[in-house]
């Protein structure tokens, strides 16, 4: 990635919650139609910024018209010196508006956790600046998965992602160390996300009901933090 390269994202995301089963047979049914993207299979980290009480993932449980989160992404487990990025993932009225700039891992450490600033000047950096004097946020949480992508044969605009052993850990907050972490489902299941600008082609509205599978509400963050809530309430009792 190409150093402080700004990317912005803007367009609609569903997410299907797939049975192992399903999601073999899903990803075969729709070849004809899909191609393996550039990347295939790959490791993509996360560390999610929050308050210190967790407003914004609350925030965003409660289904408002506009909610925002601030991570750290790597694709692998980064060196210092590797690029990664800073992305604000904002949702309005669900369309998904992702906005991020790339910085090396030690940067990007340097700004969050220190206040030192890049030396260069972008308006995704000038929105990031805002969120950090307004929310103050910290490090909360690592998620990672193990995503395999796929894009349209004939529009490439149309992405398929399948995202599988999601995991998550409270310690180590670091890209760089490891990426170990509790699963998120019991029985393998794999989270489907369609990602597109516009409506959705005949040929994949068909699919979609054929195997009857319907759009949820689903944040990886969310469940996550919902678990650590209820194993908390579930200790203060004993």
């Amino acid at each position: 990635m190409q150093k402080n390269a700004n990317q912005i994202f803007q367009r609609y995301e569903k997410k299907y919650v797939l049975s192992r089963d399903t999601f073999e047979s899903f990803q075969d049914r729709i070849k004809d139609y899909m191609k393996v993207d550039g990347y295939g299979l790959i490791k993509i980290c996360n560390v999610y910024y929050d308050t210190k009480n967790y407003d914004l993932i609350q925030r965003s449980l409660n289904k408002p018209i506009y909610k925002e989160k601030l991570r750290l992404r790597s694709y692998g487990i980064p060196s210092e010196h590797d690029y990664i990025f800073i992305e604000i993932k904002k949702k309005v009225n669900g369309i998904v508006y992702k906005r991020r700039v790339s910085l090396t891992m030690q940067e990007a450490r340097n700004y969050l956790e220190y206040g030192i600033k890049p030396q260069f000047e972008s308006q995704i950096l000038r929105e990031i600046d805002y969120l950090i004097q307004y929310y103050k946020p910290v490090k909360k949480m690592y998620i990672a998965y193990d995503r395999f992508a796929m894009a349209g044969k004939n529009d490439e605009s149309i992405r398929i992602t399948f995202d599988q052993n999601i995991r998550s850990r409270a310690f180590n907050l670091d890209l760089a160390k490891g990426d170990d972490g509790d699963l998120l489902f019991e029985n393998e299941e794999v989270l489907m996300e369609i990602k597109m600008a516009g409506a959705y082609p005949m040929w994949l509205v068909k699919i979609l009901s054929e195997f009857q599978l319907y759009p949820v509400s689903f944040s990886k963050y969310g469940n996550f933090y919902k678990r650590k809530i209820e194993d908390k309430n579930r200790m203060e009792k004993k």
